[in-house]
C-alpha cells in the first residue's frame, strides 16, 4: 500500500467506529423529537415527499436516462480519484445552496419544489463519484451500492448501523434488489431530512436555512460517498494482495 493509502486506512478505522457507535441521549432525545415534528406535518405533504423519494429511487436504479461523467484514465491512484471527487462535490454543493437559498426565499410551494430538486442532485453526485472512482453505474450491482451509500448517509443510528453492514461485506456477497426494504427505506430518509427542511418554509429564514440545510446535507453525503468507496477500493486492492502472495 502506498503512504496515502496507509493514511486513508486509519481515517477509515476511525470512521467506522462513528458508524457503528450506539446512539446517544441527544440523538435519542432527538429522534423522539423529530417523531413528535414529523405528526404536524400534513399528510398530504408526506405523501407527497414519500412518492417523490419512490420515483427518484426507481429512476436511479431503472432508469437509463440518468447521465454521468465520462470515465477517468485507468491507472490513477486513490489520491487522485479523492481529489477528482472533492472538486465535483464543491460543484454540486454550489448548486445546492444556491438552489435551497432560492427556493427557501419563495414561500412554501417554492420550498417544497426543493425536496425533489435537491433528492436529483445528490443522485447525480453519486454515480459521478462511483465512475471517477472507477465503477460502471450502468451495472445494476453498483447501482444497489450507489442505494445503500444513500441510506447510509440519511438514516436513523439504528439503521445505518445495519447498512454499513452490508456496505462493508459487499464484494463478498450478492445483493439482490429484493432485500432492499423500500417502505424503511423511504421513511429513514423522509424523517432523517424532513424536521430541517421544514425549517426552510418558515417566512423570514427560509433562504438562509434552506442555503445552510443543502450545504450540511451535501457535505456529509460527500464525507460517506468518499469513505464507502475508499473503503471497497482499499478492500479490493489487499484480496487482491493476498490472492497474489497465495499463487
Amino acid at each position: 500500500m502506498t503512504p496515502y493509502e496507509r493514511t486513508v486506512q486509519k481515517e477509515l478505522m476511525k470512521w467506522q467506529k462513528k458508524m457503528l457507535k450506539k446512539s446517544s441521549f441527544v440523538n435519542r432525545i432527538s429522534k423522539r423529537m423529530q417523531t413528535k415534528v414529523q405528526t404536524m406535518i400534513p399528510e398530504k405533504v408526506q405523501r407527497m415527499l414519500t412518492e417523490t423519494i419512490k420515483r427518484m429511487t426507481q429512476v436511479m436504479l431503472f432508469g437509463s436516462n440518468i447521465t454521468t461523467i465520462k470515465k477517468c484514465e485507468e491507472g490513477l491512484s486513490l489520491a487522485d480519484r479523492d481529489i477528482l471527487v472533492e472538486q465535483k462535490l464543491k460543484e454540486y454543493t454550489k448548486v445546492a445552496v444556491v438552489e435551497g437559498a432560492g427556493t427557501g426565499a419563495g414561500g412554501i410551494m417554492l420550498g417544497l419544489a426543493d425536496f425533489p430538486l435537491l433528492l436529483g442532485i445528490k443522485i447525480k453526485f453519486l454515480f459521478d463519484a462511483a465512475t471517477l472512482y472507477g465503477f460502471d453505474t450502468k451495472q445494476k450491482e453498483e447501482r444497489l451500492f450507489i442505494l445503500h451509500i444513500f441510506q447510509l448517509a440519511f438514516s436513523s443510528d439504528e439503521h445505518r448501523h445495519r447498512v454499513f453492514q452490508t456496505i462493508d461485506e459487499w464484494d463478498s456477497k450478492k445483493y439482490e434488489i429484493e432485500e432492499i426494504d423500500w417502505e424503511k427505506y423511504q421513511i429513514e430518509y423522509r424523517d432523517y431530512i424532513d424536521f430541517i427542511k421544514m425549517l426552510q418554509l418558515v417566512p423570514g429564514i427560509g433562504a438562509v436555512v434552506g442555503a445552510y440545510a443543502n450545504y450540511q446535507l451535501l457535505d456529509r453525503l460527500g464525507e460517506y460517498t468518499m469513505n464507502c468507496y475508499r473503503m471497497r477500493i482499499l478492500k479490493q486492492k489487499m484480496l487482491h494482495i493476498g490472492k497474489v502472495n497465495d499463487e
